[in-house]
């Protein structure tokens, strides 16, 4: 199990990049993480919702995602808050205090997931969630030491040097762990060294001799590795304004499956700019409305901020606006939630710019989508894509669809081709898709980027570096006791 001194130390990308390793070596390696608090969801081959690191672990172990590689998908929808996913399948929303109650019971689910896979796989690499050193969470935890003592798993601690103190997070989380949780951390990662590592090593033989535990590895920083990422932006992916489509994404208090743009970060024509709310200067030739946990609040959020005010703006000036998922019911005339799936229940006026209402039910929509385009500005691109949504739209606006996803149709476009809505996530995935949708914003001579061959040689990169700076021989042992 790889465990982390805070959020963001690397254990996501460590965990992936030793699942390809391991995968390399023959091994029917598969991921796990027992408890995930993430925004960034997939949805799995057999029909569920997992995190969106598992399944791009999955695919570094070169198998399909499946639930139980995540049994348990937290989705914030307030501060307090979020929906409870057990085994692919929400289950309803729970405020923090409650959800701590009803741990007891997600244990079981956790271990019946581990007991599935281990069936199948052998090794499992599980990732942990946050940091073990959480004094408040430990009763009734589920997620870090108290799954590794309940499945008697050891533990590597990873720490990230780039944010600094690195010795006091290692040594500080050790300390804080009971002594049967610190009997279970066999060895440390430094994840993101920058720099001479014969300056690092008078560090590294201190440590080594305060705790008794060896550094398995120093991993450098790995500078634009395309990856999706967890739950936060990629800073690592910076904007460039000299390219010659400016596309802009604002940054929702719920914003959820950014990582539908990671194809455009990638793509040299494409400046593509996350940007908060308050930004006044939203020049671009494409806004794209993003998906949201909580559709309503943030709807009201843009418009409290002048949004609504800006995309007309933008409108009559010629640009384009494309709705995905949550962006696309916040361009219809009404948002209607009389269960109060995401907040407190009640409707919400929308932006007005499609003719179309929608309306939040309690049976999500997941589903991995085949298809091709027919509206005339896409032609019949193939497209790849899954659908997550708890809410279902209808009106005129759909009598001019964007795709046929062989069954059904999707999206939607204006009469005046200025306005795109679609449920689809990934739709920039697959080049010929992503030239069409290029075009069709104004970047003349579209030529995509073939997001999927980046992502591959991003994960043999961290393979190749994880080969180069750890001791695999150690790990493989400890994993295939």
């Amino acid at each position: 199990m790889v465990q982390g001194t805070t959020s963001d130390a690397g254990k996501s990308t460590l965990v992936a990049g030793l699942c390809r390793v391991l995968y390399r070596q023959g091994f029917a390696v598969a991921p796990f993480k027992p408890q995930n608090m993430a925004l960034n969801s997939a949805v799995t081959a057999d029909g569920g919702e997992i995190g969106r690191a598992q399944a791009l672990q999955a695919q570094a172990a070169n198998i399909p995602p499946c639930v139980h590689m995540n049994p348990i998908l937290l989705k914030p929808n307030s501060d307090t808050g979020a929906q409870v996913i057990l085994q692919g399948r929400a289950l309803s929303n729970m405020e923090a205090g409650q959800y701590h109650h009803y741990k007891k019971q997600a244990k079981a689910l956790v271990l019946d997931s581990i007991e599935q896979l281990a069936a199948r796989f052998t090794p499992i690499l599980v990732e942990g969630a946050g940091s073990p050193a959480e004094i408040n969470l430990r009763r009734g935890d589920i997620a870090n030491m108290g799954f590794a003592e309940a499945v008697d798993c050891p533990v590597i601690l990873i720490a990230d040097i780039d944010r600094g103190g690195v010795f006091a997070h290692l040594v500080g989380t050790l300390m804080l762990l009971s002594q049967a949780e610190q009997a279970r951390v066999v060895g440390f990662v430094i994840n993101r060294f920058r720099g001479d590592q014969a300056l690092l090593q008078p560090g590294i033989d201190w440590l080594e001799a305060i705790t008794g535990r060896p550094v398995l590895g120093v991993i450098p920083y790995l500078h634009l590795l395309h990856l999706e990422a967890e739950d936060a932006i990629n800073n690592q992916q910076t904007a460039h304004a000299e390219r010659q489509l400016q596309v802009v994404v604002p940054i929702l208090p719920h914003l959820s499956n950014h990582t539908d743009f990671d194809p455009l970060r990638v793509n040299p024509s494409v400046n593509l700019r996350f940007v908060p709310l308050d930004h006044m200067d939203c020049t671009a030739d494409l806004i794209i409305l993003p998906g949201s946990k909580n559709v309503r609040f943030d709807l009201a959020q843009l418009k409290q901020f002048g949004w609504q005010e800006k995309i007309h703006r933008h409108l009559r000036l010629g640009g384009k606006i494309m709705g995905i998922c949550g962006g696309l019911q916040m361009l219809g005339h009404s948002i209607r939630d009389p269960l109060g799936l995401e907040g407190p229940a009640g409707d919400s006026e929308g932006l007005g710019l499609l003719d179309f209402v929608s309306e939040l039910q309690p049976n999500k929509i997941l589903r991995r989508v085949r298809g091709q385009g027919v509206h005339l500005c896409l032609g019949n691109c193939p497209v790849e894509a899954y659908e997550i949504h708890a809410g279902v739209s209808v009106g005129p606006a759909f009598n001019n669809p964007l795709f046929d996803c062989e069954g059904y149709y999707d999206g939607c476009m204006d009469e005046h081709q200025r306005i795109m809505a679609t449920y689809l996530h990934a739709v920039f995935n697959q080049p010929a898709a992503q030239e069409a949708l290029l075009r069709w914003a104004g970047l003349d001579n579209a030529a995509a980027c073939d997001y999927a061959q980046i992502q591959e040689q991003s994960i043999n990169r961290l393979a190749d570096t994880l080969e180069a700076h750890m001791d695999i021989p150690f790990l493989i042992n400890l994993a295939t006791q």
